[in-house]
Parts: structure tokens; C-alpha cells; sequence
């Protein structure tokens, strides 16, 4: 592993949400993928990464559905209470992580919604992290537009330098666990929150099929994507 990472290595998933765009009547984690549900998918992949020690995962309280799944009772996998937000989860997961793995602990975290993440490119985000952490993320190659209030063309933005961030993202427990202190509201990914405090985190181009279920269509690429996916097999 890299020398970078001095301590055990953690994954969180945070997975109170219940995903409202997908206008399904469930949360969207809980939708199936090929015969099984989006949460079976991430976690499994996750835990098919040998270096994670355990994989924590952020919770609703009232969550009916996450203590039938099997893989909730895996010996790998511990549950924690989730917060009102992305953030409140991940922090309630990193208290988790800090107790078990101790001060030098380095957490991967992770979207319940990205069911498809590939090993590799997990493996490849691990061996380019430098002290201040990592993303995975994709150059963005569409042309991007900056509106104004009326829905007008502001500008046009230069794409060479653009970014859609994904996830895992991988920093220092500790760190992040600060850094998702205080006020929480401009934060939308781990990222954000330490670079409030400074952090240039270094990108690492992941995948393009490592996408985020959010709207209804959604699921047929997923299926499209995971069945191209068995068929490569050994490029996960």
C-alpha cells in the first residue's frame, strides 16, 4: 500500500437518505440491480477489496429495510446511526472508524448510489493519494455553460479544467473528521470540507460506468453497464 497511508484503512457509506428523485416509494438504496439491491452491490464491492478492514455504514434509525440484508451481518460491516445530512453520516461513521482504527486511520468514503465502482480504480486512487488525500473524478468533456439568474448564458467556462468529482474519496480519518465540523451547509462532498481548511486533494481519473443512481433512468445503464462489466471480469 502506499506509504502514505500509515494507519488501517476504512470505508463509510453513508445511507440515511431516501433519494426522492427516484420517485420510487423506497429509498433508492434499497431498489434492486440484477437481483439484488443497490446496497448488496456497494457494500459487496467494497468488502471484495481486501485492504478495507471494515466497512462502516450510516443508517437511518427507522431503517426497515437494512437488517434483513445479509450483508448487514457480515463480520466487516458495522452499522451506525446516520445524521440529518451527507456530512452529520459521514462524521457519525468517522467516530466509528476513529475508535476502531485509532488516530492514523485513513477511511475511503464511499455513495451507496455508485454500485459499480471498480476495484481498480479504487486501487488506483490508493497509490496516488499524497498526505492531503485523493477523489476519484473525470474530466469533464461536454462544454459547460455558466447561467445568470434568468436562465441566460453568463459565460462560457473552460472544460480543461473542470472536474466531476465521484466517489470513493479517500483522506485521513482524523482530518476529515474535523474538517465536517461547525457549519456543514456549503459542504456537498468530503472534498469540500477540507478544502475549506486549506486541502489540495489530488484527482485520479476513475471510470466513466462508475456513475451515481439519482433519476429513474438511471437503472437501465446501471444494468447495462454491470452486465459489461461481467463480461470484462477481470477489470474491476
Amino acid at each position: 500500500m502506499n506509504p502514505v497511508i500509515r494507519g488501517p484503512l476504512f470505508s463509510v457509506v453513508p445511507a440515511a437518505g431516501v433519494g426522492q428523485r427516484m420517485q420510487a416509494g423506497i429509498p433508492k438504496q434499497y431498489l434492486t440491480l440484477a437481483g439484488k439491491t443497490l446496497t448488496e452491490h456497494t457494500v459487496q464491492r467494497l468488502l471484495s477489496f481486501a485492504p478495507i478492514e471494515s466497512v462502516v455504514v450510516a443508517v437511518s434509525a427507522d431503517d426497515p429495510w437494512w437488517p434483513t440484508l445479509p450483508v448487514a451481518s457480515h463480520r466487516r460491516v458495522h452499522a451506525v446511526t446516520g445524521g440529518q445530512s451527507r456530512a452529520e453520516s459521514v462524521r457519525n461513521a468517522l467516530a466509528q472508524v476513529l475508535m476502531d482504527g485509532g488516530e492514523d486511520a485513513w477511511v475511503l468514503v464511499h455513495d451507496m448510489a455508485r454500485p459499480l465502482v471498480r476495484l481498480s480504480d479504487i486501487q488506483s486512487l490508493l497509490a496516488s493519494t499524497a498526505e492531503q488525500g485523493a477523489i476519484l473524478a473525470l474530466p469533464v468533456v461536454d462544454t459547460i455553460k455558466q447561467a445568470g439568474g434568468d436562465s441566460q448564458i453568463d459565460d462560457t467556462l473552460n472544460r480543461d479544467i473542470i472536474w466531476r468529482a465521484l466517489t470513493p474519496q479517500l483522506f485521513p480519518a482524523a482530518a476529515l473528521y474535523e474538517a465536517l465540523s461547525g457549519d456543514l451547509a456549503d459542504v456537498t462532498d468530503e472534498a469540500s470540507a477540507l478544502e475549506r481548511q486549506g486541502w489540495r486533494p489530488k484527482l485520479v481519473a476513475g471510470h466513466s460506468d462508475n456513475i451515481k443512481i439519482t433519476v429513474p433512468e438511471d437503472l437501465p445503464l446501471a444494468r447495462f453497464y454491470l452486465a459489461r462489466q461481467f463480461e470484462e471480469q477481470g477489470d474491476l
